[in-house]
Formats: C-alpha cells, structure tokens, sequence
C-alpha cells in the first residue's frame, strides 16, 4: 500500500489532521493501538476563551474560536453523528471585587465575542454564587470519544486505519526517501500519538510532561442549562447526571483512579454546588500530552527525513486542534513553517 503520509496515533489530534489531508485529497493511513484510556478519549472536550484562575482570554482565542464549532459540525456531517454541544458556561463571582471587575471588561470589545451577561446577584438555583457570575458564549464542549470513535470506524471501512502498536524496529527509510512500515510506504510519517510521542526515538528528547485527569460522572438532584465552572466544571448530562472534573496531577502519574482525586473533584463540587452528590456513577482517568511552556509543538524532525510531530495539546485540544491542524497541512504540503510558539524548533536545543 502506497500512502502520503502515514499517521501515528488516531486520538483527536491524529483524527483531525487526517480529515483536514483527506479533504485536500491527499492518501492517508493511520496506526493507532486503541488505547481506551487515552486523552481524546476520557477528555471532558470543553472549549472555553476565558479560562484561568484570573479569568483572562485563552491564546489567540480570537482566531481558535471562529475554527471550532464550523470545523466539528463539518465532521458532524460527514459520520452522520451529533457530538458538538454548544452551550453557555457560568462562572460565579467569588467576590464584588471580581464582580466589579467583568462589569468593567463586558464594555470592552475584545470580549464582545465571548461574554454573553455579568451577573450582580446570585441566578441560579443550587449554584453557590451569591455575588451573581459570568456567563460565557461561544462555549461548550465536544464528545470527543464519540468522534474519535465514529472516525475510526469511518477509517476502517476505507481500509485506512489499522489497530496495533508501533514497532519502531520494523520502521524503516528506503533508499529512495520514502518510509516503510509493515507492508505500507509513505512519503511522510506524522507522529500524532499524544504522550506516547516521547518513547520515539525520534521525539523522545521534547519536553514532554505528562499530567494525569481525572473525571467523575455523579448522581446528584441538579439540573443546569450551562456547564457550570468554578474549581471544577460540571457538565449536565440530563436526569440528574452530571460529569465532573478534573484534576492535574504531574506526579505518581499512571492510569490508576486515586481515593485523593476523587475527594479533591468532590470537595470543589460541594463549593461550588449546592447540591449532594448521591452516587459516583464513574471514576475515569486520562493523561494529558502536555508541554513544559504549555504549547503545542508541530514541525519537522531537524536531522530525520521526512519525519513531523503534531501534538501536545495538553487539556485545551479541542479548542487548538482544528486550528493549528491548517498550519500542520500548510507544513506538510507546502514547506510553511508553523508559528514560532508551537514550532518544533524552540526545542532544537535539548537534542
């Protein structure tokens, strides 16, 4: 089998970008070992512009924001399956400092886009939010499993995808520039593989830092028509149901739910909900593909032949993929470099 490029990793990095070359009519084919634990597919999916402690508009959110829900209604379309969820996200005031505070900014036109009211008092039932709160638009959140697995099933039937771990060893150039792995040759080979990039040899001296999630699914008498976000999120799944998190954790990072995660998810909740929780109907965990300075990295391989990366989107993929995905293709195909705070070559250093 003769390909363009040849994929590794089919989570929603690999995902997207195999769409976005596809549509350019270009021949992909992906490897992905089907991990059920990997980010894309534990990941809550939220996008979100204002985010942080000090409530401050996410990296060039004025341009990410305009490529998500069109880009994800696009794949919507294409797998005849709904998994884009717009919806307002509220973020209760902690004080009438903070309240003041986004009373000021909503005249400012750099946030016209992204918020929709700012509260004075308290407007939600069951919300802990006596000083009112922010109510954000262009917000909501994806299903990431859902599209992740919709996809690969879409790639199987077109014999593009194959379920099994990389073998480095059986990974091989050929005289006339091309790569060769297990019976495929490929002109181009992506590594898009989350975390699972730094046991490359070809990648393993990025700074990768790995950080653990976890997410609970709780059963509480709380219905809510936003994701309600303070300490944690709390997305409402309908009937009660209600999915919770996260946490970060960048020690002792493994696969194991911990009793310590769960009591900080649910501490935070009982903060900012009102609300007791009656059951833990889930505990899932997921670990994120983050960087040292907290940016994606894409480009070329300095010494390797026709070898990229695109990863390391830590918890905002669904918000930087769809984006940067253009810049990957406009690399891939043309030779243009990505910008310099996600480009490859700002680690050229630690090799």
């Amino acid at each position: 089998m003769e390909v363009d490029f040849l994929l590794i990793g089919q989570g929603l990095a690999g995902t997207v970008l195999s769409h976005r070359l596809i549509q350019k009519g270009l021949k992909v084919h992906l490897i992905d070992d089907a991990d059920p634990n990997s980010s894309s597919k534990i990941a809550a999916g939220l996008y979100n512009p204002v985010t942080g402690r000090n409530l401050v508009k996410t990296w060039k959110a004025d341009a990410l924001f305009k490529e998500i829900e069109p880009f994800y209604h696009q794949m919507e379309a294409l797998l005849g399956q709904k998994f884009v969820h717009p919806i307002g996200v509220y973020r209760p005031f902690i004080s009438f400092e903070e309240q003041n505070e986004w009373l000021a900014k909503s005249a400012d036109p750099q946030y016209d886009a992204f918020i929709d009211k700012v509260y004075s008092s308290s407007r939600h039932q069951g919300v802990n939010d006596p000083f009112g709160g922010l109510l954000l638009k262009s917000t909501g959140y994806i299903d990431t499993r859902k599209l992740v697995h919709s996809f690969g099933a879409w790639l199987k039937g077109k014999g593009m995808l194959t379920n099994c771990s990389l073998e480095e060893k059986d990974l091989r150039l050929t005289h006339d520039g091309h790569w060769e792995y297990k019976g495929i040759k490929a002109n181009k080979i992506v590594f898009a593989n989350g975390i699972q990039a730094r046991e490359s040899s070809f990648f393993n001296w990025i700074p990768f830092i790995p950080v653990k999630g976890e997410i609970l699914t709780v059963k509480q008498d709380f219905t809510s028509s936003e994701i309600v976000n303070r300490g944690v999120f709390r997305i409402d799944l309908g009937k009660g149901v209600g999915k919770v998190g996260s946490t970060y954790i960048n020690s002792e990072v493994n696969l194991s739910p911990t009793e310590k995660g769960k009591k900080e998810i649910l501490d935070k909740l009982e903060q900012l909900i009102s609300k007791e929780v009656i059951e833990i109907i889930d505990h899932q965990v997921g670990i994120r593909p983050g960087i040292r300075d907290r940016k994606p990295v894409l480009g070329k391989h300095p010494s390797e032949e026709s070898v990229y990366i695109f990863g390391g989107f830590g918890a905002k993929g669904v918000s930087l993929v769809p984006y940067l995905s253009n810049q990957m293709v406009n690399l891939l195909i043309c030779g243009e470099e990505p910008e310099k705070e996600v480009n490859i070559n700002r680690f050229f250093k630690y090799i």
